[in-house]
C-alpha cells in the first residue's frame, strides 16, 4: 500500500470537503492519484455537494455592472472555497450575471433570513388590512397576507428573485447549481447597487 502524505490528505479535503479518514482511504486505495481519489469520492457519495453547507466560502470574486449610459451600477462579492474555482470564467460569468440582476431589481436583501421582523410584522399587518378592506373574512384575510408576503419575498429579497436572464430560475437556483457543478458552496457575501443622484 502507498505510503500518503499528510500534505496530499489535506489537499485532497480541501477539494472535496470529506472527511481526512475518507480522504486517505481513497488516496490509497488509488496509489497517490489526486483526480482518481476525486472520483473514489464522488462514487463514495464523501464529496457531495449538499456536504457543502458548513464549509468555509472565503475565495470568490468581486464583480461589478454598470448599466448602458452610467446610471445604474452593482457590484457584488461572491464566495467560493476555492481559488481554483474562483478563477474560472463560468464562476465570472455567474457573478456578473448577479451584478446585473441587482442593477435592474434592486433587492433590498440577500435572503429573507435578513429582514426584521418589525418589517415582516408590518408587511402582514397592511396586506391583512387590505384583504379585509375588500371584504374578506378574518381567516381569510390572514391567508391572503402570508401569500402576499411571499410575494413581497420574492420581489425584496435577491436570492427569491427570478433571474433576469431567465424567469424559470431563481438566484437561490443558479447559485444551487453553481454548487453542484463544481463541487463546491458558493454564496453571495454581500453587495452594493448604486443609482446616480440617490441619497445613501
Amino acid at each position: 500500500m502507498t505510503a500518503i502524505s499528510t500534505d496530499l490528505i489535506k489537499k485532497l479535503r480541501d477539494k472535496t470537503g470529506a472527511g481526512m479518514m475518507d480522504c486517505k482511504r481513497a488516496l490509497e486505495e488509488v496509489g497517490g492519484d489526486m483526480e482518481k481519489a476525486i472520483e473514489y469520492l464522488r462514487k463514495k457519495g464523501a464529496a457531495t455537494a449538499a456536504k457543502r453547507a458548513d464549509k468555509a466560502a472565503n475565495q470568490g470574486v468581486v464583480e461589478s455592472y454598470i448599466h448602458a449610459g452610467g446610471r445604474i451600477g452593482a457590484m457584488v462579492e461572491l464566495n467560493c472555497e476555492t481559488d481554483f474555482v474562483a478563477k474560472t470564467p463560468d464562476f465570472k460569468q455567474l457573478a456578473h450575471d448577479i451584478a446585473m440582476q441587482i442593477a435592474a431589481m434592486n433587492p433590498q436583501y440577500i435572503s429573507r433570513e435578513e429582514i426584521e421582523k418589525s418589517v415582516i410584522d408590518k408587511e402582514l399587518d397592511i396586506y391583512k388590512t387590505q384583504a379585509t378592506n375588500e371584504g374578506k373574512p378574518a381567516n381569510i384575510a390572514e391567508k391572503i397576507a402570508v401569500g402576499r408576503l411571499d410575494k413581497f419575498y420574492q420581489e425584496v429579497c435577491l436570492m427569491e428573485q427570478s433571474f433576469i436572464k431567465d424567469s424559470g430560475k431563481t438566484i437561490k437556483d443558479l447559485l444551487d447549481e453553481a454548487t453542484g457543478k463544481v463541487g463546491e458552496k458558493v454564496v453571495i457575501r454581500r453587495y452594493k447597487r448604486f443609482q446616480l443622484g440617490e441619497e445613501n
